[in-house]
């Protein structure tokens, strides 16, 4: 049986356009992009035409964008980058309990530095309440930073609300759309951020290149100095082999339309799930408002990666792991107050371009079958 990956959230594949846009930047326009001559001139255009389509797909000015190694270090300059420039005005920072470690380990990492850092709680579908956001601002509050979409359940933030509030108070607003950005509208303005992260492997585009917006005028202090690269704000030569992957992404990302058809064979998946299974299947997150790929369920009293094992050629995600004979919850479905009895069992399926309507059918029959 052909292998069927449903563990989009992990990583995408490359797209074919995306693989041919890069392959001159392999052979030729070799040169660094910062030199001023021949060699440097197609790899310096071709980073800045990056930069554009990136730009394009936020709604922003290019010289907003700065490119990272990806997701994580863009999250890591959003906060420490904040801290570290702003912490004469306060040392305050809000997040929320669901975020992905590369948000929560470098709060945690400024707490050592003296850094109060509030972390509010979400509601069982893992949305959190903005007026919890609103208590919780002092005023040394310097950032909030809450993700656009969860990956694990895929439940949406109220991010244009939290906007709006993070504004009336004056305070920076960061907002990591790894798992939103090409499913999901992100344009900055309509959102209100002053930062946003993507990251390249989360949307047809290489491991090992993202990004962060950044609203002019917002300063930061860089993680890594050097010789001033992307306007001061993250020294390193530029690829333009790894830009112009996530340029091309970015651009295909740009169109919406295909993620309806990926979002009808989630809901299909759905479907088929509850008329299997009834009411010994969970669903995990919000029901309405999450990512249209992403499809986070708990099969009662089973354990997620046993379930998984007997799946045959199957990739996807458990939300509990085994240790010593005791489940664990992830920390998401833990700050969700997920039941142990239901988490233990819930597996994260998510789609992708390329999912098609049979392996859908596939999975469901085998589902059935090895719970049967």
């Amino acid at each position: 049986m052909a292998p069927i990956y449903l563990d989009y959230n992990a990583s995408t594949p490359i797209d074919p356009a995306v693989a041919l846009a890069m392959r001159p930047f392999l052979d030729e326009a070799f040169g660094n992009p910062s030199s001023a001559h021949w060699a440097s001139t197609p790899a310096k255009t071709a980073l800045e035409h990056a930069r554009g389509q990136i730009a394009a797909l936020l709604g922003c000015a290019p010289d907003g964008i700065v490119f990272t190694s990806g997701g994580s270090e863009a999250n890591n300059l959003a906060i420490k980058g904040t801290f570290f420039a702003l912490r004469h005005k306060g040392e305050h920072i809000v997040t929320t309990t669901v975020e992905h470690p590369a948000v929560l380990a470098p709060c945690r990492f400024l707490e050592q530095l003296g850094a109060a850092v509030t972390y509010v709680p979400v509601d069982s579908t893992g949305r959190v309440d903005p007026e919890d956001v609103r208590r919780a601002i002092t005023p040394g509050t310097i950032l909030i930073s809450v993700m656009h979409a969860n990956n694990e359940v895929g439940t949406i933030q109220l991010i244009e609300e939290l906007g709006a509030l993070a504004r009336e108070h004056g305070v920076r607003f960061h907002t990591d759309a790894a798992q939103s950005a090409g499913k999901i509208a992100t344009k900055v303005d309509t959102l209100g951020v002053d930062l946003l992260t993507i990251a390249g492997h989360k949307l047809y585009a290489p491991k090992g290149v993202g990004a962060l917006y950044v609203r002019g005028g917002a300063r930061l202090e860089p993680l890594i100095h050097g010789a001033g690269h992307e306007h001061g704000r993250r020294a390193g030569t530029e690829s333009a082999l790894l830009a112009v992957g996530l340029g091309a992404a970015c651009a295909l990302a740009s169109d919406l339309e295909p993620m309806a058809r990926v979002h009808a064979l989630r809901d299909r998946f759905w479907d088929a799930l509850q008329e299997g299974f009834g009411d010994r299947i969970v669903l995990n997150g919000h029901p309405q408002h999450r990512l249209p790929n992403t499809l986070s369920v708990s099969f009662v009293g089973m354990i997620g990666a046993e379930l998984l094992s007997r799946l045959d050629g199957v990739a996807a995600s458990t939300g509990s792991a085994c240790h010593a004979g005791r489940v664990e919850l992830s920390p998401v479905l833990a700050a969700m107050d997920v039941p142990e009895k239901v988490g233990m069992g819930a597996v994260r399926f998510s789609l992708g371009r390329a999912t098609t309507e049979t392996e859908i059918d596939t999975i469901v029959d085998q589902l059935r079958a090895v719970t049967s």
